[in-house]
């Protein structure tokens, strides 16, 4: 090389170093920076010139108090691929933020020896969602086979052994949670375990037990449950009563039909397990038994759980009514069956002229579940009979009708010293407060329930006094009498709760025009009310459910009224759009509007459900899945599959549920890795999503 040439070589080489050497302070002033964003941008730089010694500062970065410069600190410390940077990425991958711990699992899957692989392994079950998808992928980047299916086997092993330990040497709460959770792996051993414990002298542990085995979902542990049934604490009672529900075995519909009709506290919940048992004329046979010697609620849901069956034999029934010392329990049956007793009309009909109020009660309630109009005639005479009864004990002592505002100085809400300024600012301070609550949900189309305005200073008659016409004004309803609808509408206004309650769901069943008088009522401030009318607006068929659907609105805390009822009558296809907006609102509501959703199968509704499944913070993330997978829409899969990795056993279970409707085609790897899941529940939706799709995976 010529003289010259070097010499300019050597000077622009050593401009480039000085160059560089300055940029370099520079980026090691910027990590002294108060602004968090520079220090990340200088942490940045720094790794790209991949100088050793910088790993220091990369170390003292990955302490910082930001979270953009302890995710920058992360991917530096990775990209060193420096053994001794294992232990601090695994530090950062307990990170608060859960970018930063994302940024560690990919930082971890560079260093590829079997201690950054545990920490992936360990962390798995520890962190949420996001954060197990993506250790997924680095082990996958770390050239793990299998990777999912590792990382699932080896949560499940945590877990077990977690809980093994806990119910061996625990306090008595943790091995009461510990023997719960061992139930919901459905293990044999599991099951070999717990079965012991249902004779422990705790009897909070042998319940917790109990409710492990059913949730087990094995039915050799049926012979143990069972005679438990007989024992004297109601806690444990109730827990055997529950897994035998779970269990679904008709061996034990015996020993429930005895608790059924003991009358006890535990009956209720024996008569719910039986309706849930797979139908037969076992269980039929207990149900119409029931109906006839149970309690009187517990005999009406056995009576209503029949009428969509084959219903009972009448011939039983008859010869109850027949008696003048079983009319009642042939009654109670009656009104349980409702019309599938019609042929028993002319034995009950002459029962409303009956002189013991308890019995004509019960006539007039079979009578309505019959819901014949050619009863309507007997039930106006009993109208009128009931109506002249109820008028000299609510004769008015007080001639002309009650102001509807408080005259000066009665009001309650008012300064209790007009005098005194405090008093005074209070009382404006919140007259403000209400005005402006007002004007809100005047601009949001919403009406706010007001206390209704007393039509009595008091009313003397005792509440349980109306029931026998409030019996009646539901009837005529039930019945559609002849006008019915002009006599309900003038008891809608009576100052009696229970009697303008009976009127407003009498109105309900008249058919739209009584439907239309009765929806005003969903705005009384009772919510006993409330939820009668709901229900029996939403019993009517298209025209009450459309009405409570347009109420929605304009509705805030007490939306879940109408939704409760909607859900378990059903809703027209026009009610999405109103869905919907309750789904974007979130809440408890969003919780059954999302179910309803999936029983609509409302295909405009999909882009909402997943826009809600998104959110973070949202708390029906179990029933978006599944209102998805009702729906069955493939646009659904990609955000359902997601949550094949959530942390929580029921959210996967619910995921892989949808999918077995959506299409399993690319989460086979995914949900084949579920089938080791610690979780029965997820064991088994993953099963038969990936039988369902044909695409059964192998590991």
């Amino acid at each position: 090389m010529r003289p010259g040439v070097r010499s300019l070589f050597l000077v622009l080489t050593l401009g480039l170093a000085i160059a560089c050497q300055g940029n370099r302070d520079q980026l090691l002033a910027d990590l002294q920076s108060p602004r968090p964003e520079i220090r990340a941008q200088a942490v940045q730089a720094l790794a790209k010139q991949g100088n050793a010694e910088d790993l220091v500062l990369f170390t003292r970065a990955a302490k910082d108090m930001a979270s953009i410069v302890r995710g920058e600190a992360a991917e530096a410390l990775g990209g060193s691929q420096d053994p001794r940077v294992v232990d601090l990425l695994g530090e950062l991958l307990e990170d608060p933020d859960e970018s930063v711990q994302g940024r560690a699992a990919m930082a971890l899957s560079k260093i590829k020896n079997d201690k950054a692989k545990a920490y992936l392994t360990l962390q798995y079950s520890r962190r949420a969602r996001n954060t197990r998808q993506i250790i997924v992928q680095a082990l996958k980047s770390a050239n793990v086979p299998g990777a999912m299916a590792e990382a699932v086997a080896a949560e499940s092993k945590v877990i077990w052994e977690r809980n093994l330990l806990t119910l061996n040497e625990g306090s008595l709460p943790e091995r009461v949670g510990a023997a719960e959770e061992l139930g919901k792996s459905g293990r044999p051993e599991a099951i070999t375990r717990l079965l012991p414990l249902v004779r422990d002298s705790q009897v909070v542990l042998a319940a917790a037990a109990v409710r492990g085995l059913g949730d087990a979902g094995d039915r050799r542990a049926v012979s143990a449950i069972a005679p438990l049934l007989d024992e004297s604490f109601p806690q444990l009672r109730e827990a055997s009563i529950t897994a035998l529900s779970k269990l679904q075995d008709t061996t034990a519909v015996a020993r429930l039909q005895a608790v059924a009709l003991e009358k006890s506290v535990v009956s209720s919940l024996a008569i719910d397990s039986l309706i849930s048992m797979p139908r037969g004329p076992e269980t039929n046979g207990a149900l119409c038994t029931i109906s006839l010697d149970g309690a009187l609620a517990e005999s009406l849901a056995a009576g209503r759980a029949m009428r969509s069956r084959e219903g009972c034999p009448l011939e039983p029934i008859a010869e109850r009514l027949s008696r003048p010392g079983s009319i009642d329990s042939g009654l109670q049956a009656v009104a349980g069956l409702g019309p599938a007793a019609q042929p028993l009309l002319p034995r009950v009909l002459p029962l409303l002229a009956s002189v013991d109020p308890t019995q004509r009660l019960l006539a007039l309630e079979a009578v309505t579940a019959i819901g014949d109009p050619a009863a309507a005639p007997a039930v106006q005479k009993l109208y009128e009979q009931e109506l002249k009864a109820l008028e000299p004990l609510r004769q008015d002592w007080v001639p002309g009708p009650l102001p509807q505002t408080y005259a000066p100085g009665f009001d309650p809400a008012a300064p209790q010293d007009e005098k005194e300024p405090r008093n005074t600012k209070t009382a404006q301070l919140f007259d403000r407060v209400r005005n402006l609550n007002a004007q809100r949900a005047r601009d949001a189309g919403r009406v706010q329930i007001q206390p209704r305005v007393p039509s009595e200073l008091y009313e003397e008659v005792e509440p349980q006094r109306f029931e026998p016409l409030a019996a009646v004004l539901r009837a005529l309803g039930a019945l559609k009498a002849p006008g019915a609808l002009e006599l309900l509408k003038q008891h809608a206004g009576d100052s009696s709760t229970s009697l303008r309650s009976a009127a407003l769901v009498g109105l309900a069943r008249l058919g739209p025009e009584g439907v239309e008088a009765a929806k005003g009522g969903m705005f009384e401030s009772e919510r006993e009310l409330q939820k009668a009318l709901a229900l029996a607006l939403a019993e009517q068929g298209e025209a009450g459910q459309s009405a409570l659907i347009s109420l929605l609105p304009q509705f805030t805390s007490e939306k879940l009224v109408l939704l409760e009822a909607l859900s378990r009558f059903g809703v027209p296809a026009s009610a999405s759009p109103a869905l919907q907006e309750v789904v974007r609102g979130g809440g408890a509501e969003a919780v059954l509007a999302a179910s309803i959703l999936g029983k609509l199968q409302a295909k405009d509704a999909v882009d909402t459900l997943i826009k809600a499944l998104e959110d973070p913070s949202g708390v029906a993330r179990r029933e978006l899945l599944l209102a998805l997978g009702e729906i069955g829409d493939s646009r659904a899969a990609e955000a359902v599959a997601r949550n094949l990795y959530h942390d929580q056993p029921e959210v996967r279970a619910a995921a892989a549920t949808a999918l077995q409707r959506i299409g399993t085609s690319a989460q086979a790897e995914a949900l084949d890795a579920l089938k080791s899941d610690y979780y029965r529940r997820v064991r088994e939706a993953a099963s038969a999503a990936l039988a369902k799709g044909g695409t059964e995976g192998t590991r």
